[in-house]
């Protein structure tokens, strides 16, 4: 009985979670699915993987329709005895996105009552953070990995807290799953800010327990964390291994070209330029719209609603009233310098001004950890506009180029603030009652003092956006004057909503220290207060007009004339589509040469900058681009075909051999790639022996694909003489083996991207196979940690039941 009694406010809690989400997206239960951008992109980009998977009952690992070639270890690649991926996908038993919701609240509830929050305050802290608007936003254009990462990091935070609170054996159980949990969600940036969290957390156990010469207990945790890290990394060790492998084929690695493409020397030691790492840095100022969420327009695509002076505007240059409110529904207000803002990071007014209270009220050192992460997070994500900082990350912290769009580092604050703020209510709940006064004055005091200050400098801001330039001279003086008043329009309502939100905050508190409100409708009123708040600013970005049928999401692009034009050829080749070069739309429907990827190939990425930007067709060519889809004067797609592309694989006559990569993407301008290939010597001479005496070779022989599967090519070949044939497959070295009558042969790399070898005289079958050894070895860890984590599982259980420490 005791035990239901304990456990009964957490299972109403959870079950208030369950509600909530699926009320926030109520679409989800007429069968309705939430158009996210993103997965559109990812879609079009795993749909040869998927098919694949669907018709052979294989994980293939490789796709053909993209980039020319690519791993799918980051396209959703499933993966032998992924155990922690299915308690995961218990966990997200719930529709999507209403699952990630769920979880977010989940393991924010569970951080909180680490913390000793009562299950009351709790729950509606966990309510505060998942409807943090960043977190919302995120969910609506489909950064689904980056939601689920960020929905473990409580846990992982509970848990470490626990192992340093001398809760070892709980602590470990709970950081050991949550970790596991947190790298199988495969956003690595997230997991990455998490770490740096997790050493400020650190540091202050550290500097505790020094202080106190609890040196044992300190080696203790440490030992504890150490298995409960390690067996967290082997559970996921084949994607983990995988990924690794792969990011040094990706754009996240560094160049080995020295100059730029426009002739300039590259000299950043970095995998990716300083401007790309920053390019999303938030601006000093707009940080305020944590607090405040529109003082910098909101988004690129707001609506400003008929009350607005562009609506007036419109009307009274004779447009009609439907089109006019159409017409201001998707208004670019935002006027901060980041180049595209799907709404703001908004915290919430009230989570702020009670982590301001806790400053004052909550008498646990911990506070200070919440908010150093807060304060690190923020510097952080400004990025080029706070560069001392930024580049010290840049150059010296391991790892911190491999990530771009430093402003997302404020997921660490979004955590941090509604801790502190429920810290903060908790404690002053707990105050005698002459203490209550001078903290709430204080808080109140900052907060609100805040917003005045924002109110009286707007005579400070331009309110001009970047692109004004081009509004103005798309659109005339008249819309841009209209736009600016709509911008100072939302400056203002939105200080003044925020504003109230404080007052009307700590009016109810007031009362409560008056006695003429009930310690319990207090609470349920601030964390009304608190919800609402987030709530109704989060409906302005994701709603149900977000939903769509399910049909459309699980079908996001059409058949134009041109993919069913192109589908009547039944050979084996790639499409290059001019509009789409860096979409999924063409991956969907053909064997691309483009795609959508974060970490996409880093060599092809290179062609495209360093020679299909110079209009160097031969690349085209080489990997066998037999259409290009291109638009008439009507804006119609249609398909051209390119009839000088080389086909699947050809031999060549001649080897141009060099010894930098500087070399081969320079002789690729005008380079004839039907004839000769580009070798470099220097870094793979050894398998291909004699390559300087191969200079005259036979190029009469024919070689033809029979079979095509996206991780097996079949070839058959018939030449005189020995040659060298060259494949219009990307090179690469990690999983692809050629096997020539069923003999491991070597193969290299050529032409910068391709795969060539040395095939002898006669008639023969060469096979190319997909074979990663990483996902082999990595799957053996998984399965020996996976075994290892249930025993200490079940170790656990039977040290705690019986009381017995270790």
């Amino acid at each position: 009985m005791k035990v239901i009694t304990k456990l009964y406010p957490h299972a109403i809690a959870i079950l208030g979670f369950v509600i909530v989400s699926l009320f926030y997206f109520y679409p989800v239960l007429q069968g309705k699915q939430i158009f996210q951008s993103d997965i559109v992109q990812y879609t079009g980009m795993a749909k040869e993987q998927n098919d694949f998977r669907a018709s052979d009952h294989v994980e293939p690992y490789w796709t053909n329709s993209s980039f020319g070639g690519m791993p799918t270890y980051q396209l959703g690649a499933k993966y032998p005895h992924d155990y922690i991926g299915a308690i995961d996908d218990a966990l997200r038993f719930l529709p999507r996105p209403a699952d990630y919701l769920f979880l977010y609240f989940l393991g924010f509830y569970g951080l909180l009552l680490v913390l000793k929050v009562d299950p009351l305050k709790a729950f509606i802290g966990a309510l505060a953070f998942g409807f943090s608007t960043y977190l919302i936003i995120i969910l609506g254009v489909g950064h689904n990995a980056k939601a689920h990462a960020i929905a473990y990091m409580p846990l992982v935070i509970a848990g470490v807290i626990l192992v340093f609170q001398r809760r070892f054996i709980v602590g470990g159980l709970l950081t050991m799953f949550a970790a596991a949990l947190e790298i199988n969600a495969n956003h690595f940036q997230m997991t990455y800010y998490l770490l740096l969290f997790l050493l400020i957390l650190a540091a202050y156990f550290i500097y505790k327990d020094v202080k106190d010469k609890a040196f044992r207990p300190l080696l203790k945790s440490f030992g504890f964390l150490a298995i409960a890290g390690i067996l967290a990394v082997g559970a996921n060790a084949t994607n983990l291994m995988a990924t690794a492998e792969y990011a040094g084929f990706s754009i996240r690695s560094k160049s080995e070209l020295t100059y730029n493409p426009d002739g300039s020397a590259n000299t950043t030691s970095s995998a990716m330029t300083r401007d790309y790492i920053t390019e999303y840095s938030y601006g000093v100022v707009e940080s305020f719209n944590l607090i405040s969420p529109r003082i910098f327009g909101g988004s690129n695509s707001e609506n400003v609603g008929k009350d607005s002076e562009m609506y007036e505007m419109m009307i009274g240059n004779g447009v009609p009233d439907a089109q006019a409110a159409d017409f201001v529904s998707g208004m670019p207000t935002y006027w901060g310098d980041q180049p595209i803002v799907a709404a703001p990071a908004y915290i919430g007014v009230v989570v702020f001004f009670l982590a301001i209270l806790a400053l004052f009220v909550d008498d646990r050192k911990i506070k200070y950890v919440f908010l150093s992460g807060a304060v690190a997070s923020l510097l952080l994500s400004w990025g080029k506009n706070f560069p001392v900082l930024t580049d010290f990350f840049i150059d010296f912290i391991p790892m911190y180029d491999k990530f771009r769009a430093v402003s997302s580092i404020q997921v660490i604050l979004e955590l941090c603030f509604p801790v502190l703020a429920i810290m903060g209510l908790q404690s002053f709940f707990k105050l005698d009652e002459e203490q209550h006064f001078k903290p709430l004055w204080q808080a109140a005091a900052i907060s609100f003092g805040t917003i005045v200050i924002l109110f009286l400098s707007k005579g400070m801001f331009s309110f001009a956006g970047a692109n004004d330039g081009y509004y103005l001279e798309s659109y005339g003086p008249q819309f841009v004057d209209a736009l600016k008043s709509d911008r100072k329009s939302l400056f203002n309502a939105d200080l003044l909503r925020s504003g109230f939100f404080i007052i009307v905050t700590a009016g109810v508190l007031w009362l409560y220290i008056k006695n003429r409100l009930a310690h319990t409708t207090a609470i349920v009123l601030v964390g009304l207060f608190m919800v609402s708040d987030l709530f109704f600013v989060d409906k302005k970005y994701v709603s149900t007009k977000d939903f769509v049928s399910s049909r459309q999401v699980e079908v996001p692009f059409q058949e134009t004339l041109a993919d069913q034009e192109i589908a009547k050829d039944p050979g084996i080749f790639r499409v290059f589509e001019v509009q789409d070069l860096m979409g999924a739309r063409t991956s969907y429907f053909h064997k691309s040469i483009g795609g959508y990827s974060a970490v996409r190939p880093r060599r092809v990425q290179q062609l495209f900058d360093y020679q299909l930007a110079k209009n160097n067709l031969e690349i085209l060519n080489m990997l066998n681009v037999k259409y290009v889809i291109q638009q008439d004067k009507e804006g119609k797609d249609f398909p051209a075909i390119n009839p000088d592309a080389n086909g699947n694989a050809w031999f060549v006559r001649d080897v141009k051999l060099v010894n930098k990569a500087n070399d081969e993407m320079k002789l690729l301008e005008g380079f004839d790639t039907k004839h000769a290939a580009i070798f470099n010597i220097n870094l793979y001479g050894e398998k291909f022996n004699n390559a300087r005496l191969k200079r005259n070779l036979d190029d009469s022989g024919t070689i033809a694909l029979e079979v095509y599967k996206p991780n097996y090519l079949k070839y058959s070949s018939k030449s005189k003489n020995e040659g060298l044939a060259v494949f219009s497959e990307i090179y690469y070295e990690k999983g692809w083996n050629a096997y020539v009558d069923g003999v491991k042969t070597d193969h290299f790399p050529v032409d910068y991207v391709l795969r060539a070898m040395m095939v002898p005289a006669g008639d023969h079958t060469i096979e190319f196979k997909f074979e990663p050894e990483v996902v082999k070895t990595g799957s053996t860890i998984t399965l020996i940690s996976a075994v290892l984590m249930l025993l200490l599982l079940i170790g656990g259980i039977y040290f705690e039941r019986k009381g017995k420490e270790i």
